[in-house]
């Protein structure tokens, strides 16, 4: 079957190391599906296993993505959650968690096997291309908003990075859900479509805000830490789930956490409870997941270069 994976890993450049042509299809295993996928999308997290983060020599060749939405052996539509051995579904109890392509065959290719409890019906409201979106940058956002922030309708968020995956979703799901929302971007463009996603305002990092806000949505990094924080109310919640632009600020601001009892909240992908309820909350609601461009799987290298450069406002999926 063709297939997009990583034959090589390279720290300095990552996409040296993806090839695109034909892989085995994957191996039956007792308690797991096979989908007929018909898209998948792109994530941050694709580059980093190609840089040999959460992926090793010993594992290659690795299929790529941990995305998809398609159809599986009884011609369920269905869309796929990417944690694998959450509570040791398909895999045993004492094999730790891991997102697809960690140690199993991802989601860029014809076919691919997930433990049967990891589908979950794909809602007749949203496209396959759609759905493909949400089980890792739309879920990562539904539980930071909702689960580790802790918000409600009337709160106000600031979501760093306005462009992003995640970002661009905790936008749209945030003011769907009555949240006062605000957004930073470097680039003018991505800052007025941020406010017509949804956003009250939007605003180059590190300018000053209206208001201080009851959250962040943060996935940046250091270039914004030190803003974020100063932009919370006092006992505010910082939720950071990734570190774009790298892992160490200049100033951690710890004086400022303690004095204003901050929360700062680590966020990790989310549940299949919780990637249920935001497929529902999408199709109830009329909330679809925000799409750069729409690529065949031939041509998932033009995808992952745009995501590479930054040069895209919400997701690149791929087609089958």
């Amino acid at each position: 079957m063709f297939a997009a994976y990583a034959a090589r890993i390279d720290r300095d450049q990552p996409l040296s190391g993806l090839e695109l042509g034909e892989r085995p299809e994957p191996e039956t295993r007792p308690g797991w599906t096979t989908v007929n996928v018909r898209a998948a999308s792109l994530n941050h997290h694709d580059l980093w296993s190609l840089r040999g983060v959460g992926l090793g020599e010993e594992s290659l060749p690795m299929i790529l993505g941990c995305d998809a939405a398609g159809v599986d052996e009884n011609g369920n539509e269905v869309v796929v959650h990417s944690v694998i051995g959450q509570s040791g579904h398909g895999v045993g109890p004492k094999e730790p968690r891991s997102i697809l392509t960690e140690r199993y065959q991802g989601t860029f290719a014809e076919k691919v096997t997930v433990p049967s409890w990891n589908l979950l019906p794909k809602p007749k409201e949203l496209s396959f291309e759609e759905a493909a979106c949400l089980p890792t940058a739309w879920l990562t956002a539904y539980r930071m908003l909702f689960t580790n922030a802790g918000v409600r309708p009337g709160d106000s968020v600031l979501v760093q990075g306005a462009g992003g995956g995640v970002a661009t979703a905790a936008i749209v799901l945030g003011a769907a859900a009555g949240l006062r929302v605000l957004a930073t971007s470097r680039d003018e463009a991505k800052r007025a479509r941020a406010v017509e996603l949804g956003a009250e305002g939007a605003y180059a990092p590190g300018e000053r805000l209206p208001r201080r806000v009851d959250a962040v949505i943060e996935t940046v990094g250091a270039a914004t830490w030190s803003h974020s924080v100063k932009s919370l109310k006092p006992g505010g919640t910082l939720v950071i789930s990734g570190a774009t632009s790298g892992p160490d600020p200049k100033a951690t601001e710890l004086n400022r956490i303690f004095f204003l009892e901050l929360k700062v909240v680590g966020s990790t992908m989310g549940g299949k409870d919780e990637l249920e309820d935001l497929l529902s909350f999408c199709a109830a609601r009329g909330v679809r997941p925000v799409i750069d461009s729409v690529l065949p799987l031939d041509r998932a290298r033009e995808g992952f270069e745009k995501m590479a450069g930054g040069d895209l406002f919400g997701k690149v999926v791929l087609t089958v």
